[in-house]
């Protein structure tokens, strides 16, 4: 029932984003587990995989458009790089209209319950408080890390101890305004460590950008570096 639910959503499958070389992901079942390696499915299995851990492979794009969907209310839209082609022989421009793939029915009040949470995790006292501090509209987030290198029963995750390749890396999910969503991102810090302190300043500025059309002054977020500089310029 969990693989078949968050299929739902678009995990284990391509987007069809208008962009060659789309990853599919990896979205583990029993039946998937007994065709790959000819062994039974454990309870555990289900807990670590209801977490994305475990076989779980997701890409940004599918986690983008999860996030997507559930910010609108589970109505499901086609992803684009593309708005327009325009001919240059005829100077024709071609828009492309929204496409919705599917619509989701839920619960009203599941789907409020998971929309509290995501906006509790940039209040005081969330994994993302520094992230929604000093915005004038509601983000609706949820941070993650993802873990490369698998750890020994004995061993403890110390990423100063580790080569930079093998430490975490960080994600975060989120949408806004949270009352009527305009803008839902998905970001990933390869081996950046925790998502909230280290994806979601990126988000923050990301959302001021599109939304109010400056960049962030959030004094709790980490420093610009060079790189992020040539791009707000």
């Amino acid at each position: 029932k969990l693989s078949e639910f968050l299929s739902r959503f678009g995990f284990g499958k391509v987007t069809h984003i208008d962009m060659f070389g789309e990853n599919a992901g990896l979205l583990p079942s029993p039946e998937w587990k007994q065709k790959r390696f000819k062994k039974p499915w454990y309870l555990g299995e289900t807990v670590i995989t209801s977490i994305g851990q475990g076989y779980t492979l997701v890409t940004p794009m599918q986690l983008g458009q999860a996030v997507a969907t559930l910010a609108n209310d589970g109505i499901t839209m086609q992803p684009r790089l593309i708005q327009s082609i325009k001919n240059s022989q005829t100077g024709k421009m071609e828009m492309f209209k929204n496409k919705t793939v599917q619509e989701l029915h839920f619960k009203p009040e599941h789907l409020a319950l998971v929309k509290e949470g995501m906006i509790n995790v940039t209040q005081p006292g969330g994994t993302a408080a520094s992230v929604g501090a000093g915005a004038p509209y509601k983000i609706a987030a949820k941070t993650g890390t993802a873990q490369v290198v698998e750890m020994k029963a004995n061993q403890k995750y110390n990423p100063d101890r580790m080569n930079e390749r093998h430490r975490d890396h960080a994600l975060f999910i989120a949408y806004a305004p949270a009352e009527d969503p305009t803008i839902a991102i998905a970001l990933i810090v390869e081996n950046g460590g925790h998502g909230g302190s280290t994806a979601g300043p990126i988000a923050r500025k990301l959302m001021d950008y599109y939304l109010l059309k400056k960049v962030s002054s959030n004094k709790e977020e980490n420093k610009v570096s060079p790189l992020e500089s040539e791009y707000h310029d």
